[in-house]
């Protein structure tokens, strides 16, 4: 009989440990104007089942989001180009509040047209905005309490690139600090560089760094990008040509060690890449493909760095501007722009290959996807 109890309780203890968690997920989208256009769902990591919370808040094209280390704010850029406003877009910060409500903080002009991603340093400290019609990158400190202050630094980059009109001037596309806050990286579509700048302190924080730049190949259009565990290696997709490129750092210089598409060699239709992402653990690289309407799943080697393709999988759905991975890795979640709706895949925890879970829930012009983690 005891030994009995002991088994039961031992079971007991065993369902408790993997009973399912919810997470919040914040889902921006492209708006009509001034409208609700951030949404809060519910996220069932055993399940994958997504509900809305109906608890949306008014922003005008939120179109990319970013949550504060502490989980305590979010920022929502504006992607509008507005002429009433010196052809600037915006940053609007919001407090995250029980449940995930969001609460209004304040809104900044980026004095650039159509910003489209924003990012924060290590430390909160600081955030900068992508104005990819502006082709330049704006600089914000963050108050205490979670505020935006105005403008502190605007970068403009120049140049331009061979593809036929989306490289007649600069684009920047994304922006990203590295893991110690000591630089940041700026893809630029127009120009095919990734800029490299040094954070340091004072007025101008953002300097060239002694690497000033990566050059990608011509026409290629890098957009958005992540790194490995360790800081080593970044992988950048580009838009234009379909590829991910590898760097890896040498000493204090990042080179380019690998370029793989991103598409199935059969393929031959028109298709733009969009959004990377590399798993927690290192062991896989994700990569979303527009018009070809898929993901690519690459294993990554964790001693080169280098890929290689596992699959292309079918997002359910049309133009994948955007994707995310669950708190636990074991779900990846697809916005679905053109479709109007968010996908859920079970991912494969030996091979990172991707299964569809079924679930599909309408959304509206979803493009961007954070979880509260």
């Amino acid at each position: 009989m005891k030994l009995f109890i002991i088994c039961l309780f031992s079971f007991f203890l065993m369902i408790q440990g993997v009973e399912a968690k919810k997470h919040i997920l914040y889902v921006g989208t492209y708006t009509k104007g001034v409208a609700n256009g951030i949404f809060v769902y519910s996220f069932n990591d055993r399940s994958g089942k997504l509900v809305d919370l109906k608890m949306p808040t008014v922003s005008n094209n939120p179109s990319f989001l970013t949550i504060s280390g502490d989980k305590k704010y979010l920022y929502a850029v504006g992607e509008v180009d507005d002429p009433d406003k010196d052809h600037s877009g915006g940053v609007s910060a919001f407090r995250i509040e029980e449940g995930g409500n969001l609460k209004f903080l304040n809104h900044v002009q980026t004095n650039g047209a159509n910003p489209c991603h924003v990012c924060l340093s290590p430390d909160g400290k600081m955030l900068v905005a992508s104005n990819y019609t502006g082709g330049n990158v704006s600089l914000f400190n963050v108050l205490p309490d979670g505020s935006l202050t105005a403008l502190m630094q605007k970068i403009q980059h120049t140049g331009s690139g061979p593809f036929p009109g989306r490289q007649t001037e600069p684009h920047t596309h994304s922006a990203r600090f590295d893991a110690k806050g000591k630089q940041l990286f700026v893809a630029d579509l127009g120009i095919d560089e990734l800029k490299i700048y040094s954070v340091g302190v004072g007025e101008n924080p953002l300097k060239p760094d002694s690497q000033p730049f990566v050059k990608l190949p011509p026409g290629s259009g890098p957009r958005h990008f992540d790194f490995s565990p360790d800081g080593r290696y970044l992988y950048l997709i580009s838009e234009l040509n379909s590829t991910i490129t590898v760097l890896m750092k040498y000493g204090g210089e990042w080179k380019s060690i690998q370029t793989i598409r991103t598409l199935p060699k059969e393929f031959e239709g028109e298709s733009w890449c969009a959004d990377i992402h590399v798993s927690a653990d290192g062991r896989f690289v994700y990569g979303s493909n527009r018009g070809h309407n898929s993901i690519a799943v690459f294993k990554r080697d964790n001693i080169n760095g280098k890929l290689e393709m596992e699959q292309t999988v079918s997002v359910e759905g049309n133009w994948p501007r955007n994707f995310t991975l669950d708190p636990t890795g074991m779900f990846l979640l697809v916005a679905n722009q053109r479709s109007n709706d968010i996908t859920v895949f079970k991912i494969d925890q030996t091979s990172g290959k991707l299964t569809f879970t079924g679930i599909k829930v309408p959304q509206e012009s979803p493009v961007c996807l954070q979880f509260l983690k």
